[in-house]
């Protein structure tokens, strides 16, 4: 009996193109195996049906028109796993986190359980820096007593220039020390967002790889067209990415696969939402129910005369959308929805209670509410509450550093970009 292809032995590569029109080369360092659950990537085509009037009553032909490649990539969200991926739909490339300090005279406190402050006494600049709220920074150069605080995981909810303050991630307290010696706040890994200005057009190859059969197809000059990230309070968070293409290539036995150096499969662990924190306005939700959101690039293409390719794929606004399901507690959330309160959501989720355990964090600076139906029955009652990620025009540009958040609808830090 033949073989007969199984999901299991199909392997997936996704390859960063240079340009468009131009599949990637066979040898090309940066493609890379990708973790996935599933890949839906196909070719489509328009179909067209005769409507000649004919007396043998039948019909008379049957054509195809314009291809497309169409399909969705989704995985279990990991850190540095998706990162082109998120970079091409929020349109500017990762960059390095920023560096508060050196510092001197920085006096760390606990506050209450995780939270904490550090507060200078001298000339701090943490806005200047570049630190944001939202940010994720590992401190260093404490001693003595305050070692404690070194090289952990800690979330900014809120920031001046000589204050800093947040949450150690890995539940544990912050330890209180005056210290004279110079420390450093480093933010972890790197960020992206849509920015203002400079948006960058992002074009990728994937190949599906069938192993057990030594077949192969290659969908090239695609851009991502849709993100949606998915965090349940229980279970593990996911994400799906939809793909908008031109072009295929299939390979046959013996040419099969076409990337012949690939780099092997990012291997962090996969995020929980149970893992994290989540900030609305500056405090801390543990009522949270679920959340998810969902990233549309509204891309756009149009056949022409005399091609069966379309000739481009044209870049729409970055949409960002998604739900909030909360306990009916007291009034807070209600009435973000009733008076039209613009309010901020900073989370951030982490493959374990580590002290530098990897993570991934989403900020929306300016959020609007758009409702908070509730539901009913014998069982705490839960707000569903949709919302729109806008503009947050009050920020920076990432590079003036002169507000505590970005001039962006939403940025992400991945610890392992």
């Amino acid at each position: 009996m033949c073989a007969m292809a199984s999901g299991i032995e199909k392997k997936v590569v996704l390859a960063p193109q240079a340009t468009k029109g131009t599949i990637p080369a066979a040898n090309l360092n940066t493609a890379q195996y990708l973790r996935r659950v599933t890949s839906s990537l196909n070719v489509t085509k328009e179909t067209y049906q005769s409507n000649e009037m004919r007396a043998d009553r039948q019909i008379a032909d049957f054509r195809h028109g314009v291809q497309s490649v169409e399909g969705s990539i989704t995985g279990e969200l990991s850190p540095g796993t998706y990162k082109l991926l998120m970079a091409a739909i929020l349109r500017k490339d990762f960059v390095a986190a920023k560096i508060g300090g050196p510092e001197s005279d920085i006096t760390a406190a606990s506050t209450s359980g995780a939270a904490g402050t550090f507060t200078s006494a001298a000339a701090a600049t943490f806005i200047t820096d570049g630190l944001k709220i939202g940010d994720v920074v590992r401190w260093t150069g404490f001693t003595t007593t305050g070692a404690g605080n070194n090289n952990r995981n800690f979330l900014i909810t809120a920031l001046e220039q000589k204050k800093m303050t947040g949450i150690m991630l890995d539940g544990n307290p912050v330890m209180a020390k005056a210290e004279t010696a110079a420390v450093t706040a480093t933010g972890v890994g790197k960020k992206t967002w849509t920015p203002a200005t400079a948006h960058t057009e992002n074009w990728f190859a994937v190949e599906h790889y069938f192993s057990d059969v030594d077949l192969s197809e290659v969908f090239y000059d695609l851009k991502v067209n849709s993100m949606a990230i998915k965090l349940p309070a229980t279970g593990l968070a996911t994400v799906d990415f939809g793909l908008m293409g031109l072009n295929y290539a299939n390979k046959a036995s013996g040419d099969a696969p076409y990337f012949t150096s690939v780099l092997a499969a990012a291997t962090s662990g996969i995020l929980a939402a149970v893992n994290g924190a989540l900030y609305v306005q500056g405090t801390k939700v543990a009522l949270l129910t679920g959340l998810d959101f969902d990233v549309a690039a509204n891309l756009s293409s149009e056949p022409v005369v005399g091609s069966n390719v379309k000739p481009d794929i044209f870049d729409g606004r970055v949409a960002v959308k998604g739900n909030m399901t909360v306990f009916f507690e007291d009034a807070t959330f209600r009435d973000y929805f009733l008076n039209e309160t613009e309010v901020s959501i900073n989370c951030v989720f982490t493959t374990g209670t580590g002290a530098t355990a990897d993570f991934i964090a989403f900020t929306m600076p300016r959020v609007k509410v758009g409702g908070a139906s509730k539901d009913d029955g014998e069982k705490g009652l839960v707000q569903t509450m949709p919302f729109t990620a806008l503009f947050n025009s009050s920020g920076d540009d990432g590079t003036t550093n002169t507000a505590t958040s970005l001039a962006t609808t939403l940025s992400i830090q991945d610890s392992k970009a």
